[in-house]
């Protein structure tokens, strides 16, 4: 049944426009908008998400996206360099001044947010 199936996930943007510059200038991925104004995008090995547009969006207040890194420091420098503003949050999960939380040598996790004001996050494990 369903264990065999491929998934992805999806969510929405106000302007379609601003996240394609985001995710693919920004962000550096690939993106495609299809005939039906739907950005497909691709990340890597066979990831993909797409992100639709919808008139009355509400940006969600939880992580839609993860990537998991090697190096987070440097993601994190790569895109403040780029102008994105990581978010800052107190205990549990305190941030430090760039924005990371690293948690008992466990692993490191950053958050920011796209145009649509949807939260993606950096992840680090370490082994």
């Amino acid at each position: 049944m369903l264990r065999e199936s491929y998934t992805f996930n999806s969510y929405a943007t106000n302007n379609i426009e601003s996240s394609k510059k985001f995710y693919g200038e920004t962000l550096g991925l690939q993106v495609v908008e299809n005939e039906m104004g739907i950005l497909e995008i691709k990340a890597g090995g066979s990831n993909r998400f797409v992100i639709y547009p919808k008139e009355n969006h509400q940006p969600a207040t939880f992580t839609v996206l993860n990537f998991e890194v090697k190096n987070i420091q440097s993601e994190v420098d790569d895109l403040i360099a780029k102008g994105i503003t990581f978010e800052q949050y107190p205990e549990p999960m305190k941030t430090d001044e760039k924005g990371i939380c690293r948690r008992d040598d466990r692993f490191a996790i950053a958050w920011f947010k796209d145009p649509a004001g949807n939260i993606i996050s950096l992840i680090q494990e370490n082994q």
